[in-house]
């Protein structure tokens, strides 16, 4: 096999394709959601758990999904999670009941939760430290990048194949990465792996990682951003001309991705991780209070998401710079997965309620508490990390 399919570039860019295809599990139904509502008929607002469902498995089980890749390896869990997931889109293809496609769509939760904790544990474990940031800014954009892609070609498969393109398509997609990473990515070595945790084990280390300022602390700022990312995607668009809503809302994360590739990638060159996400949220603050003055514009907008690009790159940055060992950082990617489905759930519903209220005070206000927040956290966390440092170790 040549030597360029075993290189870190090449293992970097097919995890991170693999990360595309688990967005595209959130994607092939938004973009499609009105057409699967009128083929499922009168399903009322039990059609949005199509859309939630699988969110589900990431808010209960993201860290449990930390603790499998480090029981059964990080390879074995995401090679599960491609598998299973090309087999759900593949039967999702025949279009099966309602009740059937809501089962399907939590089994998709299981698979997309061993992907999104396990492919960018595996990127910072294949990559040297100096290029590990770029790598993981690399990584950080697959949500944007997948919806926009299927956002721009799903017209042209529903006129084509109809509402079983998509799955279909994805189907093949999860599947050929599925089988290129089953031959590309180097076996682990797991010998010596410990036993499968109690239950009272499991909670244990749900407390552990989540007061250990290392392992929590990109979970902990992740929650905040994802509170207002996608619940700001649904509603800023609104906001603006409707003349220009379409393009608003394709700009919005193409700003955040531009600039996390780009603005991101050179301050993290020269600063760590959790001080481009402090900027970032930082820089946020003063752009909202800008809106808070002048009411909303689409370049306010543009500029905003821009600003939350560095949190988005810089945050999966901060898992191997504050981790050193993969059990650590499978830990908290996983905490990133649980509390960034936390956020997306949550996050639309609040700010639907606060905007209705007062949307020219209650949009800002909401905004602000949230970055000033996640802020204070990273703060805060960042002074228990120096505190366990300098701490004299304890002698057995």
């Amino acid at each position: 096999m040549p030597s360029f399919v075993r290189s870190p570039l090449f293992l970097v860019l097919a995890l991170w394709g693999a990360g595309l295809g688990a967005a595209a599990q959130f994607a092939k139904i938004v973009v499609i959601f009105p057409e699967l509502q009128a083929h499922y008929g009168e399903t009322g607002a039990v059609s949005g758990y199509l859309v939630s469902l699988i969110s589900v498995m990431g808010m209960l089980l993201g860290l449990v999904a930390g603790i499998m890749a480090i029981q059964i390896g990080v390879r074995r869990l995401l090679l599960s999670g491609l598998y299973l997931g090309a087999a759900v889109s593949a039967w999702q293809v025949t279009l099966p009941g309602f009740e059937w496609m809501l089962a399907g769509r939590l089994l998709e939760g299981a698979s997309h939760l061993a992907i999104v904790v396990t492919a960018p544990t595996l990127i910072a474990q294949l990559t040297v430290q100096r290029h590990q940031a770029k790598a993981l800014t690399l990584w950080g954009s697959y949500f944007g990048v997948a919806f926009a892609v299927i956002a721009l070609s799903a017209p042209y498969i529903l006129e084509i194949a109809g509402l079983a393109g998509l799955p279909a398509i994805h189907a093949a997609y999860m599947a050929f990465f599925a089988v290129l990473l089953t031959f590309v990515l180097p076996v682990e070595d797991r010998r010596g792996a410990p036993p499968w945790p109690s239950p009272r084990d499991i909670m244990r280390r749900h407390m552990t990682a989540y007061t250990s300022p290392f392992i929590a602390a990109p979970a902990l700022g992740w929650l905040f951003y994802t509170l207002t990312f996608v619940s700001m995607l649904t509603i800023l668009p609104t906001m603006v001309d409707p003349a220009q809503r379409a393009f608003v809302a394709a700009a919005l994360p193409l700003a955040s991705i531009a600039s996390s590739m780009t603005i991101g990638n050179v301050m993290l060159s020269h600063l760590k991780a959790v001080s481009v996400v402090i900027a970032g949220f930082a820089l946020a603050i003063g752009l909202v209070a800008v809106f808070l003055l002048t009411g909303p514009g689409t370049g306010l907008f543009i500029a905003l998401f821009a600003a939350l690009g560095l949190v988005q790159g810089a945050s999966f940055a901060a898992v191997p710079q504050l981790n050193a060992s993969v059990a650590g950082r499978a830990l908290s990617n996983g905490g990133i997965a649980q509390t960034g489905n936390i956020g997306n759930a949550l996050g639309t519903p609040v700010m639907l309620a606060i905007t209705s209220m007062d949307p020219a005070l209650g949009l800002p206000a909401l905004l602000i508490a949230c970055y000033a927040a996640a802020i204070l956290v990273h703060l805060a966390m960042a002074r228990s990390r120096a505190n366990a440092e300098s701490a004299p170790a304890v002698q057995a």
